[in-house]
């Protein structure tokens, strides 16, 4: 069941400004929001070209909060953005933005009954789609030593000995019921060094998995460039260095196919929120990167 909340809790668009200035909206081109959230680039948006948008979302929280707003009849998609990627491809639309701000929303992280984090005594939920069977809880209860290790390790980015240590405490003390437990249990057996609490790394290895965050990424990407119109522009926003990392790979591997390539970086490095974005505190750890749909090489050649 979707729920309302108040205005200090929906979600601030992460470098609004820089978004807007990649993409370049003018009056009457398409968009896509492939992470629509609670609305905010997606007004922006509207409020330059008018329409037409499609946005996507796989948070029913969020699809009912954007039936509220003025979003000049923009077409709502409940999906991940992988698979409505996927689908709006099959039908062949293709338009002239496409944004995609990975991670998770603020109101996500906020909701202390979603379980994003430790600092609440919830269900260890974790599920961007409410829908979704999966929760972390199963992960955190169900999984072997050896399979949370490669977890902590792989989407973590944790040290082996933590990892090691952070599972074995984690197997010990099955069932585990609540994030404040879980944190506790984690913050008992590893130290973690200024201000950064002991669990936060294992918590997003294990919303990562929970979502399967990497393997959305990985399959949206390729499907890009048939989803943009000659010229048009995409802008990607990520969180961790794993998610960059992907973005970065796949628009080097574009570049590097020369004359059969279909996209070119807009931005040479990515744009950094910690730089340009520093009142919202959500976006510090923000990277974006851009690309355009190659429609003459000699106008795109950089």
């Amino acid at each position: 069941m979707s729920k309302e909340y108040p205005p200090q809790q929906l979600h601030i668009p992460v470098m609004l400004d820089d978004v807007l200035q990649l993409l370049e909206p003018t009056a009457g081109e398409s968009y896509l929001d492939l992470t629509a959230g609670y609305g905010g680039h997606a007004g922006a948006v509207l409020n330059i070209t008018g329409g037409p948008a499609t946005l996507v979302d796989r948070d029913e929280n969020a699809i009912e909060h954007l039936k509220g707003l003025d979003l000049k009849d923009a077409k709502l998609i409940h999906q991940d953005f992988a698979n409505a990627a996927r689908q709006l491809v099959e039908q062949r639309q293709a338009f002239d933005m496409v944004l995609v701000d990975l991670g998770v929303s603020s109101p996500q992280f906020d909701q202390a009954e979603r379980g994003f984090s430790f600092r609440s005594d919830a269900p260890i939920d974790m599920r961007m789609d409410p829908g979704q069977e999966t929760t972390a809880a199963e992960l955190v209860n169900n999984l072997s030593q050896d399979e949370l290790i490669k977890i902590i390790r792989q989407y973590g980015e944790e040290k082996p000995f933590n990892a090691r240590k952070i599972a074995k405490a984690i197997v010990d003390n099955r069932p585990i019921h609540s994030t404040s437990e879980l944190g506790d249990i984690i913050r008992q057996n590893i130290r973690s060094k200024g201000r950064i609490h002991p669990a936060t790394r294992t918590f997003q290895a294990l919303r990562i998995a929970t979502n399967d965050e990497l393997g959305q990424i990985e399959q949206m990407l390729p499907l890009l460039p048939d989803l943009l119109k000659p010229g048009g522009r995409v802008a990607i926003i990520s969180f961790h260095s794993l998610e960059d990392r992907l973005v970065k790979q796949y628009i080097k591997s574009e570049k590097e196919m020369g004359l059969e390539a279909e996209l070119e970086p807009i931005t040479k490095r990515p744009i950094e929120g910690s730089t340009t974005d520093v009142h919202n505190p959500r976006a510090r750890s923000a990277k974006l990167r851009g690309a355009v749909k190659i429609k003459n090489r000699k106008d795109y050649t950089r």
